[in-house]
């Protein structure tokens, strides 16, 4: 019970990597509250808790909103009182739709040139075509949403000058990715967040981390081909994905006392596909 009677956070906890950090916590002893876009995912994810749902809470809020960012944070300090662990993990993917079918023809078309010998004459042509609104949107779930939640945490976490905030980044954030610059940017900035605030708040005792996976099995990565799947797989040393629960021990680990060394650090479970 690595986490007895911890309060923990986590957004984005209704479906893939954050219900499954979710699952983990409350096996661990937390007492979760799950955050989500809908507050039907949030629940099922309470359900999914078993025993522990008794102990859990669900909460609807857009973390790009810092009203409702707000708003979330006094309901868990009128249920709770305070709060240990904040996961910040909600977030969108790089394209959905329409969008993610081009992408998805653009890279199988790429490749077959690369193996042809050819030179590349499909080009990405992501950053000159990309709209105001799809930037601003995937900084505003990502980046701006870890800045509200964690700006909410620390007012609590400060008054007893202790807690542990983990901030959800990617690997696309160390390495980036070809079709992703506004997702590689918010990823990125989340890195130099977690350092920046980990140097803040050290003194107060409260650490800050950061994880960084690789390719996971998720709904979010549903939309992907199964060419460009294989060819992650190709290029991984483990070669396969990973499952969320395996991103889950990793956030597990930088919440408990296993990790009581470790502020500005980050984390990435990726099966060897970025080594730095």
């Amino acid at each position: 019970m690595k986490l007895k009677e911890k309060i923990a956070l986590v957004t984005g906890g209704g479906s893939g990597i954050g219900r499954a950090i979710c699952l983990l916590f409350a096996e661990e002893g937390a007492r979760v509250v799950v955050n989500d876009l809908t507050i039907a995912s949030a629940q099922a994810s309470v359900e999914a808790m078993g025993a522990a749902k008794l102990r859990g809470l669900a909460v609807q809020a857009d973390v790009s909103d810092s009203a409702q960012v707000g708003a979330m944070f006094a309901e868990i300090e009128k249920q709770f009182g305070t709060l240990d662990i904040l996961v910040n993990n909600a977030g969108i993917g790089e394209a959905t739709g329409e969008e993610m079918d081009r992408i998805n023809q653009k890279a199988e078309t790429r490749i077959g040139e690369v193996m042809s010998g050819q030179p590349i004459e499909t080009h990405w042509d992501v950053t000159m075509e990309m709209t105001d609104e799809a930037w601003l949107k995937m900084l505003g779930v990502h980046l701006n949403g870890t800045f509200f939640c964690t700006r909410e945490a620390l007012k609590i976490m400060s008054r007893k000058n202790s807690g542990v905030i983990i901030n959800m980044s990617s690997i696309a954030g160390l390495t980036g990715l070809d079709p992703a610059p506004h997702y590689c940017a918010a990823k990125g900035g989340i890195l130099g967040f977690t350092r920046s605030v980990a140097r803040e708040v050290g003194s107060r005792n409260i650490r800050v981390n950061a994880v960084c996976p690789g390719f996971i099995d998720t709904p979010m990565t549903d939309p992907i081909s199964p060419m460009m799947k294989m060819m992650v797989v190709a290029q991984t040393p483990l070669h396969r994905w990973a499952d969320p629960k395996e991103v889950a021990t990793t956030a597990l680990f930088l919440a408990c006392n296993d990790s009581s060394f470790f502020t500005g650090q980050w984390l990435s479970p990726n099966g060897g596909l970025f080594i730095g």
